[in-house]
């Protein structure tokens, strides 16, 4: 917090400083915590009619009074140190959008419009690099028009936690009524590492997602456009652990310049806690270094801890989070 040279809490924000990353200090309500005041960090969104709108790395919004007020700064917009490689939320989004394609886009500006039948939220929704190059409203008319053509759903696809990212874009989705359905992380770590963690003679590397590595797919009855996806990328390589029936457990990779992405990784349930997924995922890394990667990225959602659990002891931490927003209901109970 600010500290005056009297030695007070000073607010050294007004609403010029929207858009900034801030951290602010405020009274407590009464009765709502033990504590008289609380800290919050995070992009100032909007300052308005005498509140603020603080949008934290999680994604989650904060209405503060200005009246509440004790303290507030203007902080560097992402931490000076991060765990794992240094990278850009750009060149990170760019890397994943890579890492798994639709079937069908179109450019709106700096917009980017994906479609794949419904296949994934990912390569169903909008990823916003820049802008669209027309009034937000309009640029919202055309990404509804454009997904209800092809009998889907808008989703848009935002990012929140690190220099670069679309706290302000949340906020606008936010007030025009557009529902945050899904958020996770993106997290990254030094890919030797993960090749060093065991050795992964018994896994099978294959260019195919063959019948084998499907029927261990979480996703059942994948069609043609659901393939075309999943073998989508630079350098895309499958991990199979042949088991007895049905492989013990699978991975896949997407080889892209420096960068080796980790997804799919799924163990049979009756073999879980043998070191299964580690094995896939170093014999993925292993190939991905022969290549001429040196950092690795994947995506894990908010809930999983057993997979946070794993990708943290591996040396993965998060990078930010993402989010898809979905178009608000039409009037009359529409989509």
């Amino acid at each position: 917090m600010e500290i005056s040279a009297g030695g007070r809490l000073e607010v050294r924000i007004t609403a010029a400083d929207v858009g900034k990353r801030v951290s602010v200090r405020r009274r407590c309500e009464p009765g709502v915590t033990e504590e008289k005041f609380t800290d919050t960090v995070g992009v100032l969104t909007s300052w308005n009619n005498g509140v603020l709108l603080i949008t934290r790395k999680s994604g989650e919004s904060v209405r503060i009074p200005e009246s509440s007020l004790v303290a507030g700064k203007v902080v560097p917009a992402a931490p000076a140190r991060r765990r794992g490689p240094a990278a850009s939320y750009e060149e990170l989004a760019r890397v994943a959008s890579r890492a798994w394609r639709p079937v069908e886009s179109e450019r709106l500006g700096g917009w980017e419009l994906r479609a794949a039948a419904g296949f994934t939220r990912r390569a169903n929704s909008v990823l916003p690099l820049g802008d669209p190059g027309i009034p937000l409203d309009e640029a919202l008319d055309v990404v509804r028009r454009w997904y209800g053509d092809r009998g889907l759903p808008a989703y848009i696809q935002t990012a929140t936690g690190a220099e670069g990212t679309q706290e302000l874009l949340c906020a606008e989705l936010e007030r025009r009524g557009w529902v945050r359905e899904v958020t996770a992380e993106l997290w990254v770590g030094a890919l030797a590492p993960v090749a060093d963690r065991v050795a992964a003679e018994e896994v099978v590397l294959s260019r195919e997602a063959d019948e084998a590595w499907l029927s261990r797919y979480q996703r059942k009855g994948v069609s043609e456009v659901a393939l075309q996806v999943l073998g989508s990328g630079p350098s895309v390589w499958f991990a199979t652990v042949p088991g007895a029936d049905s492989p013990a457990a699978i991975g896949r990779c997407v080889v892209d310049g420096r960068w080796a992405s980790f997804a799919a990784v799924e163990v049979d349930p009756a073999l879980r806690r043998r070191g299964l997924a580690t094995t896939v995922m170093a014999a993925l890394a292993g190939r991905a270094l022969e290549e001429g990667a040196s950092a690795a990225w994947l995506q894990v959602e908010e809930e999983n801890a057993g997979a946070r659990a794993l990708y943290a002891g591996m040396g993965f931490g998060a990078h930010h989070a993402y989010h898809h927003y979905r178009e608000p209901a039409a009037p009359g109970g529409g989509r």
